[in-house]
């Protein structure tokens, strides 16, 4: 019955974020696995230097705006250490299906924090020069439960 209201409760939150999320002129919807895994992979890469306190590594997944704001890694570690606790140091990490919105995509992580508490960090990825995926911006809102 827990594992039925967890589940109800994703499709819940998932269906009303997708209605809250501005929308833009251009393509909308979901993108191939093969990109969805290269997002995955620069936010569970971040996640690993904040379990790591290395502050140089975590900056290098930032969108190149964010990097500027920031140019002693120790300062964003420390902001992200004090305004966003569960993404800093998460007990668990559940990643939901991204959504592509315009030349951005959405990617939403429900995390729980150390007192099981469930948490839903929406990131905001964008492309780099280059061609990576980074992370433009992350927006922690409450997960409506606990992971206990």
């Amino acid at each position: 019955m827990k594992r039925l209201f967890r589940c109800l409760t994703h499709v819940l939150f998932s269906v009303l974020l997708m209605q809250a999320l501005p929308t833009q002129a251009g393509d909308t919807g979901t993108f191939d696995a093969i990109e969805a895994k290269a997002v995955r992979a620069v936010i569970e890469a971040q996640l690993a230097a904040f379990a790591a306190d290395d502050g140089p590594r975590a900056l290098s997944y930032a969108f190149p705006d964010i990097r500027k704001r920031f140019p002693a890694p120790e300062g964003f570690l420390e902001m992200v250490r004090k305004s966003y606790p569960v993404v800093y140091r998460p007990r668990s990490v559940g990643f939901l299906e991204p959504e592509l919105e315009g030349d951005e995509v959405f990617q939403a992580v429900e995390m729980s924090d150390a007192d099981g508490v469930l948490w839903v960090a929406i990131y905001r990825m964008g492309r780099a020069e280059d061609g990576s995926w980074r992370i433009m911006g992350c927006r922690v809102v409450p997960g409506g439960g606990s992971a206990i």
